[in-house]
């Protein structure tokens, strides 16, 4: 007996009425008859391990003149019950057949590799060894933070704006400490609630552009922003 065709349908593994018939030497309307009867008995159980599908899934298929015909497809249970009601040499070889046919597709489903060269096993394995890498290598990149350079950058960067909003170091605004201290607070303050960070030390790599460009477009808002223009003004008129 030659070896079933097993269909793969979304990870079920079926057999054609069709292909069963020819395998047991019986006519396909005969056969259909037959799991008609199945199912009609399946049908009327109130077993919960007993539903149809479980067994016989009922489709069709288009002969040769184009017409839609019935047929079934068998689940492993159904071939055992097909093969249940034969007898002689044709149950046991279509038993055969269809166990073995089904083993070997369960362990391509579980192991879709184990049919391949040992040349191809080997290609797939450093494949997947290379994209293991890489998506080791991409949440690491993701999750850098700023070395010190970067991060004595981001304070000089720092410090050179909030000079240039004090209006330089000789400005009356920059030379009162706690005016000055109140604007370096404000920014790396703005700085951690913008890139959700405790520290700008923690600032992602990923972000350097976007932090130097958030530093020096930022400016102090509200009761802040009129202490400055207050101080500066004061100076001005004395």
């Amino acid at each position: 007996m030659d070896k079933l065709t097993i269909i793969n349908q979304n990870g079920q593994l079926l057999v054609d009425s069709r292909e069963v018939g020819e395998k047991v030497e019986k006519r396909h309307d005969h056969l259909l008859r037959d799991i008609d009867g199945y199912v009609a008995i399946l049908s009327k159980s109130t077993a919960p391990n007993f539903g149809v599908s479980d067994f016989f899934i009922e489709s069709t298929y288009q002969d040769t003149t184009g017409r839609k015909l019935k047929c079934y497809l068998l689940t492993r249970k159904g071939c055992e019950m097909v093969a249940n009601k034969l007898t002689g040499e044709k149950g046991v070889l279509f038993t055969a057949a269809y166990v073995t046919k089904f083993e070997e597709m369960e362990q391509t489903i579980q192991n879709p590799f184990s049919n391949l060269s040992p040349e191809v096993k080997a290609i797939f394995f450093l494949d997947q060894k290379q994209q293991e890498i890489e998506s080791r290598v991409e949440r690491l990149e993701v999750s850098k933070t700023v070395d010190y350079g970067q991060q004595l950058e981001l304070t000089n960067l720092g410090r050179k704006q909030v000079i240039s909003i004090l209006e330089g170091k000789d400005g009356p605004a920059y030379r009162d400490r706690s005016l000055r201290g109140k604007v370096f607070s404000s920014l790396w303050s703005d700085f951690k609630g913008y890139f959700n960070v405790e520290s700008y030390k923690n600032t992602r790599v990923l972000d350097m552009d976007k932090a130097k460009e958030y530093i020096s477009s930022w400016r102090p808002q509200g009761k802040l922003l009129r202490e400055i223009e207050d101080a500066n003004r004061q100076m001005s008129f004395s």
